[in-house]
């Protein structure tokens, strides 16, 4: 039992990473209709951006951490304005294969600023662990999951109760409807990808502090996206709820399963998920079902 309750809440803790990689997901596709594949490595950027400021800098970790968050938002917001903008009218293919170059791009330069090694994150959580009777959960996983809880409230309220947050929920549903209301869609494009980003280095912190720094960190990205499938493609709460089932269902194949098959189990786990839902509910767990009237 003591070993299901640790594997439980370790699946929970990286399944908590994998939503707020996949909040970066649906964001972007709900209001430019733009599947980026590059999420992983913002992601990854981020968590570099921090450990520079920390280690090179001395910044205290709060300012690190805020700091972060503006410098990756600029850096979303400069990737959609000089990348995606000009192909906003392109085939969606087309969009994605350049998602996929940029993601390229982005683990090529990180390597040749940082170099391709693998680095101790600085940690602002201190070291030691929550004991529940005899299960010790460590404090990065207790803060990684209190972190994902009140950002997602943060989500929920933004775009409930704030002007800005309505104007994307409004994009995402009818961006022409929207544009007729006078809300500037590009300047909302240009906002949803800096809040990706913010989010995607979040999660990038978060995940270099459960494991370590390194430039292949960004394929969590590829990891996260069958948890986008399986929640819904437009959907937050999907997002979510899809991480966490991911993450959970990875930790738990990877102490019962791997054992008896070999190992590797947990790796590709989320992959046969992805290709049972897309057969059985395309839409995911929240997608909504289009019909169309002939």
């Amino acid at each position: 039992m003591d070993t299901l309750i640790q594997a439980s809440l370790s699946g929970v803790a990286i399944g908590c990473v994998y939503s707020l990689v996949a909040l970066g997901f649906v964001l972007i596709y709900k209001a430019t209709g733009v599947l980026n594949f590059a999420q992983g490595e913002l992601m990854m950027v981020g968590a570099y951006i921090y450990f520079s400021l920390v280690t090179s800098l001395d910044m205290t970790p709060l300012l690190a951490f805020g700091a972060t968050l503006v410098l990756a938002g600029l850096l979303g917001a400069l990737v959609e304005r000089l990348v995606l903008h000009p192909l906003v009218d392109e085939p969606p293919f087309t969009l994605v294969m350049v998602t996929i170059g940029l993601a390229t791009l982005l683990r090529a330069v990180t390597g040749m600023i940082w170099s391709h090694d693998t680095f101790a994150f600085p940690s602002p959580v201190p070291e030691g662990a929550v004991h529940l009777g005899q299960v010790a959960v460590p404090l990065v996983d207790v803060w990684t999951m209190a972190v994902t809880v009140v950002l997602s409230l943060l989500l929920f309220l933004f775009f409930h109760y704030t002007r800005l947050g309505t104007a994307m929920r409004a994009v995402a549903q009818n961006r022409y409807a929207a544009q007729l209301m006078g809300i500037s869609v590009d300047r909302i494009f240009t906002l949803t990808w800096a809040l990706a980003a913010s989010l995607g280095a979040i999660g990038g912190m978060l995940l270099a502090d459960i494991s370590f720094l390194h430039t292949n960190m960004g394929f969590i990205g590829l990891r996260a996206f069958p948890a986008v499938v399986l929640g819904g493609m437009e959907s937050i709460p999907g997002a979510l709820l899809g991480g966490l089932i991911i993450g959970l269902i990875e930790s738990l194949a990877g102490v019962y399963l791997d054992p008896i098959l070999g190992g590797g189990t947990h790796q590709v786990l989320a992959f046969v998920i992805l290709l049972v839902v897309l057969m059985l509910r395309p839409t995911g767990l929240f997608g909504a079902t289009l019909e169309k009237r002939v």
